[in-house]
C-alpha cells in the first residue's frame, strides 16, 4: 500500500505553482496564511530573491502557516500537503509514479529561482495532474512563457490585476500573452487558490 504522503500521479493530486518577484514576499505570506490544512494539494513557490535570503523567507512563512514549509533540495521526493520554496533552477521529474525535485545552482542565470524552468518542467505532466499556475507581482516576464505553455496544455492559469500588483510587469505580460488566463486582485487570488485546494 503506497504512502499517502507520496505524490502519486494516479491519485490526481493538485499542484499550485506560484511565481513572484518584486513585491511578492508580503503577498505570498498573505496567501499562505489564509490557507487551511492542505489535504491533497502541493504548493511550489518561486519567489525571486538572493539565495542567502531563502532560509529566512521559509522560516518567516513557517511561522504563519499551519502547513509544512520546505526548502527544495536536489533529489527530494515531492510530498502531498506540503509547501515548497524553490531556489536556483528547480524542476521536477517523474520516476515510476512519483515526482522528485531536481535542483541546480546557476550563477550565470538571470533569476533566482527561475520561474520558467519550474513551470515548464510540469508541462509534460499537465494532462496527468490538476495544475493551477499563478503569476504575482514582479518586474520583467519570468514565468510568462512557462505559464503560457501550461495553459496551452490544459492547466488553469491566474494572474494579478494591474490595480493589485505592486509591480505590474510580470502580471501585465501574463495578461497579454497567456491564453485563457484569469485575472483577479490579491483577495480574489486567495479565494481562487483556497477553492482550488479544497
Amino acid at each position: 500500500m503506497p504512502s499517502t504522503q507520496n505524490l502519486k500521479l494516479f491519485e490526481h493530486k493538485k499542484i499550485v505553482l506560484i511565481g513572484a518577484s518584486t513585491g511578492g514576499p508580503g503577498q505570498i505570506q498573505k496567501i499562505i496564511t489564509a490557507l487551511g490544512l492542505l489535504q491533497n494539494t502541493t504548493i511550489l513557490i518561486a519567489q525571486h530573491m538572493g539565495e542567502s535570503f531563502i532560509p529566512s523567507f521559509a522560516l518567516h512563512l513557517n511561522d504563519s502557516s499551519i502547513n509544512s514549509i520546505n526548502i527544495i533540495c536536489d533529489g527530494d521526493l515531492m510530498k502531498t500537503s506540503h509547501i515548497y520554496i524553490c531556489s536556483g533552477i528547480t524542476t521536477i521529474f517523474k520516476q515510476n509514479s512519483e515526482l522528485y525535485f531536481k535542483h541546480e545552482r546557476s550563477p550565470e542565470h538571470r533569476f533566482n529561482p527561475d520561474i520558467n524552468h519550474l513551470l515548464n518542467s510540469f508541462v509534460p505532466l499537465a494532462h496527468e495532474l490538476n495544475i493551477l499556475s499563478v503569476i504575482l507581482t514582479g518586474i520583467g516576464d519570468d514565468g510568462v512563457e512557462g505559464c503560457k505553455s501550461l495553459s496551452l496544455h490544459g492547466a488553469q492559469c491566474l494572474t494579478e490585476s494591474a490595480q493589485s500588483a505592486i509591480v505590474d510587469g510580470m502580471p501585465s505580460r501574463a495578461r497579454k500573452e497567456v491564453p485563457n488566463i484569469k485575472v483577479a486582485d490579491l483577495k480574489g487570488i486567495i479565494t481562487i487558490i483556497k477553492e482550488f485546494c479544497h
